[in-house]
């Protein structure tokens, strides 16, 4: 993995028909959208939204055992991913806990030993994006931030440099691997890359990209 550490930033604002609370996986009959259902307020930071009600979970176990029952790895690492879900909905976490659980477990699954940090949980930072990123960075004690390609578009790369931080950007190209369910598509959940590939799925995550200097 290109990065030494992982921020989970669920202290900006939530937005509705975003990647939040929702992911892709296909089945037999295509494509199709995971959602959490959630309680929010607009202007509401991401780890202050509630999930709505326990039913979800029920629905996308049953989806996604329908559509990765006969996957060559399925076995192997779903059922630390049930028994989460199923945990949330009964527990009633927020969208934020179960979005922290997922991401370490399916990283973990894929290998990935970098260590997790979460913006609600550490010193306040400023609300400007830049800002934000900065102070972040400067209480892991990081030499450079990694951003999503979309951060050239409003990343202050003056600021980076005045406060002595690399910026740089991911460039990423999406893999294609052996899939169920007949044309392949990309951009799913990666649990679709674990199911369908097991082990090999780690070597292909590493394979799909770098690093862009700023």
């Amino acid at each position: 993995m290109v990065a030494d550490a992982f921020v989970i930033l669920d202290t900006v604002q939530y937005h509705k028909n975003e990647w939040q609370n929702r992911n892709r996986i296909k089945g037999a009959n295509g494509v199709q959208w995971l959602t959490v259902p959630v309680h929010y307020r607009f202007g509401q930071r991401i780890h202050e939204v509630e999930i709505a009600g326990q039913r979800w979970a029920r629905k996308q176990i049953a989806s996604i055992r329908q559509s990765y029952a006969r996957a060559p790895f399925f076995g192997d690492y779903w059922p630390p991913l049930e028994r989460l879900l199923a945990r949330a909905a009964d527990e009633g976490w927020r969208l934020s806990r179960l979005n922290i659980a997922v991401i370490r477990l399916l990283g973990s699954q894929l290998g990935c030993t970098a260590p997790l940090a979460v913006a609600s949980e550490m010193d306040a930072a400023p609300e400007e994006p830049t800002g934000r990123l900065i102070a972040l960075c400067r209480q892991l004690g990081a030499t450079g931030y990694l951003s999503g390609a979309e951060g050239r578009n409003y990343l202050r790369r003056e600021a980076f440099a005045e406060a002595g931080l690399a910026l740089c950007f991911q460039r990423v190209e999406a893999p294609r691997y052996p899939q169920l369910h007949g044309t392949f598509v990309s951009h799913l959940s990666v649990v679709d890359l674990l199911y369908n590939c097991g082990p090999q799925a780690a070597e292909i995550v590493r394979g799909m990209g770098g690093v862009a200097d700023g």
